[in-house]
């Protein structure tokens, strides 16, 4: 039986509906909506009627803020329900299945989830369809029905035997075009007929697995086949790009490559090859592993260097986002941290660069067949921050580029970093009988085709017919993986890995190892149904394919299960070089491995490389006020403060440079720069940067690509990192080349700017993915992307020597230092531009430069105007100052703020050091002869794209209540004492906070047990929950970290940590621990949520929740939000809090999407009187409010954090774990507050 309930938000927490009926009204111009419902819908099978009714309350809603029903309520609106497609992942779904289980201790029911939309108003045909439009994207999801299914399990036929194509060897040269046409391959006719004639020489007919397996093997996506395309002739009209290529030719003949084919991919390796010779990089680890690039390095672990492994990968998701953001780009960083994740790292922070349309444009101006950009750029943030937020993974940077060129297919581009300790890597060849285990997801058929469905020009039907290709990603199991791979015990056990990305089965397991047997009956599936081809290609995700001997099988899975992951033996090597492949006990795949590495037939092209342009930037204006205005109002300036923040910046408590500096936290950094992943201290760091400018390289493809590769450098250096120790990688991303040599000349020109690059500069490219579908055609004709060449520019330093770009304080100097010479296409003189870098590194050592910026897009006007506003320090020019210069492109330049008694370096000649100005406490940039005031220019800049994303407070906010409670007496331990008290911490699928809790508490004096819950199977949930119920009481301590605990589903968060605790066990341990051993629980986050949700805070004890009981709901501003805050300590009840200050603020980092508190008055009153609002948010002016800029969840009161009655449960919003030395050193020390709050030193202390 199906049983159904309906869930809606109560008024004032109905943001979801709000927020879209803004949208309609507003974006599409819909203007008769008078009101708009959403309601979720679940229907559930599987468990009894009495169960179902207890999980109404605790699963499907939340007395505080929903209401229920059992029928749809009745209304004369327009009505219409909407769910995902079938077999597309739905964490809904999952997670609510996931919570009925943990409170059954069952099997886990069938669960389906829709959105049911009532909309009221004077609304015709055509606005129901608009809006139907608008909300459905038929690639994800469909229009529901609104009846009650009889069943909610799939109907799931038994597959047929896969196809073998009979005549497949006979097919003339007219058949196999029809053969490619009829089966919607990627391959083109020289591919096919090279298939045919191995099969010939087989002297069989192939299966479908077998073609489709060779066509996901050989597609651009997988192999980069364009990159491998010989080009037989390369012609050349301009005479810097012909000498470009004559040094590439040369750099061929000294490596011994004259017999190697011209390609962009020589071009593109040569370059490190060279490097490498010279012996300019020589701490590059290499191996047959093809994962991510690798960089041998020392770290400092607690005073000690030890060899550690420096992972970065970029990845792409151009085609998935543009056809389904969310999934798109979920699974882009999903994508990039497998790589990385391949190699036994620990992936632990990333950076976002996308490219798209303008998005203030008219929805009405959206072309057939595309999605309206306000819609791609929205939704693909919420799906990479969802994914990235999820797996605890700290987003540095954000930076969307606008160029009417990404309308052609959006770009979207995640890069990563990740370490090891050296010695948790084994690399051997796979051996015959080793096996491979496949680790983590299940397979289904919603990832079958998106390696070639990506390397395939976009048309007017590509969203209708490009379902299956995306992927909704599954953050929490990529987290299981995460864990796993940072034990060494387990990865010390591997001998090759490699991940499911594109291609599934055939590739992850195919490139492990040259003879190979794959018995696909043994690949865990989500549902029945699938045939041997599907199983064979399809490309989940969250799934790693490892190579282990046979002998450490058991060892292996047994640390998998630890980690709650699924972990199943598919294949053994074999001692053939052939890739054999069963189902149901049937051979349909059997292929000689140098006919899979052959890439398929060899390509063939020319290039022509047209004459350069030069990019004229322009901000149109007489007077400087006028240009600076256009210039901080256009779309590639303007502030995107309320993009980033939806991205967590502080997981991992590494983050050295917040993405936004300064007191006002808005001048945004010049890299991402976080400490490597220690257990211990450490004082390493890494930092990772990108240079591009789409404008730039569309007119001059040679000096673009170089100069993308000056500017990532030059953010290094700006950040205080040295560019000896630089490392690059590649993103190219350009429109479809067909056979056209002019469109061919394109990248090689690119490639070979960027190969100058790398040899002036002497950093090389290790890694890089390029991306060659940048086309759309529709019935006007072709749209194409602008020529793209990213670098990605990485290196390793110290964190106390990261520098930021906003001013720090007055009367200080600031100088530019840039290289005397430029040509007329913006490019610097090499070698007076190490020169230049040398110059800054020698302040950066010595602590002389106190702000370093290096102007990009923007020239230094962009510069100067950022270094202002982060502290709203103004600036007075230097009178010989050239206000034109600062127009002026000036790539590999520095604009410095010098320390107070700082001396200027000695420079050699060719490097230019000349003042600029004098930091004044007046917020103007005074020239002498005009004087510009910065808060109107501040608040254009603010505005630029506030109306896509929005992250300031609207119209006048209420003053809110100063709490300043008391307490007479404190609760004091009644035990004996304990120096070391015992912290019991759970970790439920989807908490990420974990790590940097327990690194918090063992700093602090405590043991810290870290405790990991298996959900797998009803056995497995029934154990975890009696060793949970065992270690809470040989603890002292419960902690309930941070996170995303079951993906914050369905609809709330903390819903499986809820479930979980209430199993009478739990229950009574838990109340073991408070009412008879006098001891401590503290929920951070996540973990708060739980608290408020069980009632042990405000109550004291797990209770039943109320429509009248407080609880945590979705921020008002309806998204995530991450940044630094400020809170007071609002009374001194809470043992938790006996070594906080009470007088000053604390400065700490939140990161979360439902952290606005909300309780009624009579509530609220009592909490006051009672001491238990334990802290507020407050602004610089160390009082609470209601603004977002300083309470950013819109918590009634500002409360941050509440306690029990007697203070010995805490929960709070802000991450105090979040904290070390050198963390967040562009927030300025000298912002009344300390950065780091004793809540852990206190906890301790209560048992001492």
């Amino acid at each position: 039986m199906v049983s159904r309930i309906y869930v809606e938000k109560k008024p004032g927490f109905d943001v979801e509906a709000q927020q879209l009926k803004g949208e309609l009204t507003e974006i599409l111009g819909i203007k008769g909506i008078e009101a708009l419902r959403i309601i979720n819908r679940y229907d559930v099978e599987g468990i009894d009627e009495e169960l179902f009714r207890s999980c109404v309350p605790t699963v499907f809603s939340e007395p505080q803020v929903d209401v229920t029903y059992d029928e749809l309520p009745a209304s004369d609106s327009a009505v219409f329900a909407v769910e995902f497609l079938p077999g597309q992942f739905d964490q809904r779904a999952d997670s609510a299945s996931e919570c009925v289980q943990l409170i059954s201790q069952g099997e886990r029911p069938a669960v389906r989830s829709a959105k049911v939309y009532m909309i009221s108003g004077a609304l015709d045909e055509a606005a129901i369809k608009a809006i139907k439009d608008y909300v459905v994207n038929p690639v994800e999801a469909r229009i529901a029905s609104l009846d009650l299914p009889e069943t909610l399990y799939m109907e799931t036929p038994e597959p047929q035997p896969v196809e073998v194509l009979d005549g497949f060897r006979e097919l003339d040269e007219a058949g196999l075009a029809t053969f490619i046409a009829d089966r919607g391959l990627a391959m083109d006719e020289a591919d096919i007929a090279f298939c045919q004639q191995y099969f010939r020489d087989e002297d069989r007919d192939p299966t479908i697995t077998e073609i489709r397996v060779i066509d996901t093997y050989w597609s651009d996506h997988c192999r980069h086949t364009t990159f491998g395309t010989v080009l037989d002739d390369v012609t050349i009209d301009d005479a810097v790009v012909q000498q470009a290529f004559d040094r590439y030719m040369e750099m061929r003949h000294e490596l011994g490559r004259d017999a190697k084919p011209v390609c962009l991919m020589d071009m593109g390796t040569i370059g490190a090859k060279y490097l490498k010779k010279t012996g300019v990089m020589t701490d590059v680890d290499e191996s047959e592993e093809i994962n991510a690039c690798t960089v041998k390095v020392k770290v400092d672990v607690d005073g000690e260097d030890q060899d550690w492994l420096f992972l970065f990968k970029n990845e792409t998701h151009n085609h998935p986002t543009e056809i389904e953001p969310f999934g798109g780009a979920a699974t882009c960083v999903g994508g990039a941290i497998r790589d990385p994740l391949s190699g036994r790292s620990y992936v632990y922070q990333a950076m976002r660069v996308t490219g798209a349309g303008d998005p203030t444009v008219p929805v009405s101006e959206t072309l057939e067949g595309k999605l309206p950009q306000r819609k791609l750029v929205t939704t693909a943030a919420a799906g990479y921050s969802s994914y990235g937020n999820q797996i605890g993974l700290a987003t540095g940077q954000v930076n969307e580029l606008y160029h009417p060129g990404y309308v052609a297919k959006r770009m979207e581009v995640g890069a990563v970093v990740g370490a090891t300790p050296a010695n948790h890597v084994r690399r051997e060849c796979p051996a015959p009988t080793d096996k491979i285990i496949l680790l983590g997801g299940r397979t289904g058929r919603d990832g079958i085709g998106g390696a070639t469905g990506s390397s395939k020009t976009q048309n007017t039907e590509s969203i209708e017919t490009s379902g299956a290709e995306v992927q909704k990603g599954n953050a929490p199991v990529e987290r299981k993986l995460q864990r796993l791979f940072r034990r060494g015990d387990a990865c010390r056990l591997i001998k090759r890995c490699n991940d499911f990305g594109a291609g599934g089965v055939s590739v992850a397991v195919g490139e492990l190892a040259d003879g190979l047997y794959v018995d696909l009956d043994t690949v865990t599936k989500k549902y029945d149904g699938l045939d041997g081809t599907e199983l064979a290609i399809s490309e989940s995700q969250e799934r790693m394919a490892c190579a282990v001997a046979d002998g450490d099988v058991e060892e292996f899975m047994g640390y998998a299960a630890e980690e709650n992951l699924e972990a199943t033996v598919i294949a053994e090597v074999t001692a053939e070089p052939r890739m054999r492949m069963a189902w149901n006990g049937v051979a349909i795949v059997d292929l000689s491995r140098e006919f899979l590495n052959s890439n398929g037939a060899p390509k063939h092209q020319v290039a022509h490389v047209c004459a350069r342009s030069v990019w004229q930037p322009s901000w149109a204006g007489t007077t400087l006020a006028e240009r600076m205005t256009s210039l901080v109002t256009d779309l590639n300036v303007a502030s995107n403060k309320g993009l980033s923040e939806r991205f967590d910046s502080t997981i991992g408590a590494a983050t050295v440079l917040m993405p936004f500096g300064g007191k006002t936290q808005l001048t945004p950094s010049s890299a991402m720069v976080a400490k490597f992943p220690v257990d211990g201290e450490t004082t390493t760091a890494s930092a990772m940067a990108w240079g591009f400018n789409p404008y730039l390289m569309e007119a001059d493809q040679f000096a673009g690509a170089y100069l993308s590769v000056v500017e990532s450098i030059a953010k290094l250096v700006a950040a205080g990192f040295e560019h000896k120790r630089a490392y690059l990688s590649f993103q190219e991303y350009f429109e479809r080349l067909r056979t056209e040599a002019e469109r061919w000349g394109k990248p090689t020109a690119a490639v070979l700017g960027a190969l100058m690059a790398q040899v002036d500069l002497g950093a090389g490219a290790i890694g890089g993915k390029d991306s060659m579908s940048g086309s759309f055609e529709d019935e006007a004709g072709e749209l194409n992307v602008p020529p793209t060449l990213i670098s990605f520019a990485v290196a390793v330093g110290r964190a106390a020597r990261a520098v930021s770009p906003e001013f720090k304080g007055l009367t200080h100097r600031v100088v530019r230092i840039a290289p005397a010479t430029y040509g007329e296409d913006y490019r610097p003189d090499a070698q007076q531009l190490l020169a230049a870098f040398d110059a800054v590194e020698a302040l950066t050592a010595t602590g002389d430069a106190l702000a370093v910026s290096t102007p990009g897009y923007g020239c230094g006007a962009e510069s100067l105007f950022k270094m202002c506003v982060g502290n709203q320090i103004g600036i007075e020019l230097a009178e010989d100052v050239d206000v034109e210069s600062l127009f002026t492109p000036l790539y590999g330049s520095f604009i410095v703020e010098l320390a107070e008694d700082a001396e200027l370096p000695e420079v050699a000649d060719g490097v230019v050091v000349e003042p600029l100005g004098t930091t004044v406490e007046g917020y103007v940039i005074d020239t002498g002869s005009e004087v510009i005031e910065l808060a109107e220019l501040q608040e254009a800049w603010e505005s630029g794209i506030e109306s896509v994303f929005a992250y300031r407070s609207a119209g006048e906010t209420p003053e809110v209540e100063t709490i300043d409670f008391r307490a007479k007496d404190i609760h004091v331990y009644g035990g004996a004492k304990i120096a070391r008290p015992r912290v019991i911490i759970p970790v439920f699928p989807g908490n990420n906070c974990e790590y940097d809790s327990a690194r918090a508490f063992r700093a602090a004096g405590a043991e810290a047990d870290t405790f990991v819950i298996n959900n797998l199977t009803p056995e497995a949930v029934a154990e975890s929950t009696h060793e949970l119920a065992r270690r809470i009481r040989a603890s002292q301590i419960v902690m309930i970290p941070g996170g995303f605990s079951g993906g914050d589903e369905p609809d709330g968060s903390a819903k499986f940590i809820t479930a979980f605790f209430r199993a009478p066990e739990v229950t009574e341990a838990v109340r073991d621990l408070l009412q008879a051993r006098d001891g401590l629980m503290l929920g951070i986050c996540n973990g708060f949520q739980a608290l408020v949700k069980l009632g042990l805070v405000p109550y004291g004890d797990i209770v039943d929740a109320t429509p009248d009981a407080p609880t945590l709901t979705f921020n008002t501003i309806g998204r995530h939000q991450s940044r630094l805050v400020r809170t007071r300590i609002s009374s001194n009840l809470s043992p938790w809090l006996s070594q906080c200050s009470l007088d000053d603020p604390y400065t700490v980092a939140i990161s979360h999407g439902e952290g606005r508190f909300v309780a009624n008055d009579e509530v609220l009153a009592q909490l006051i009187a009672n001491g238990q609002v334990a802290t507020q948010y407050v602004g610089e002016d160390g009082k609470p409010s209601m603004d977002l800029s300083v309470n950013p969840n819109g918590s009634a009161l500002a409360i941050e954090g509440i306690t029990s009655p007697d203070g010995r449960v805490l929960g709070k919003m802000g991450h105090a774990e979040r904290r070390g030395d050198n963390l967040y050193r562009n927030v300025p020390e000298h912002v009344p507050g300390d950065k780091f709050m004793p809540i852990f030193e206190s906890g301790v202390a209560y048992f001492a």
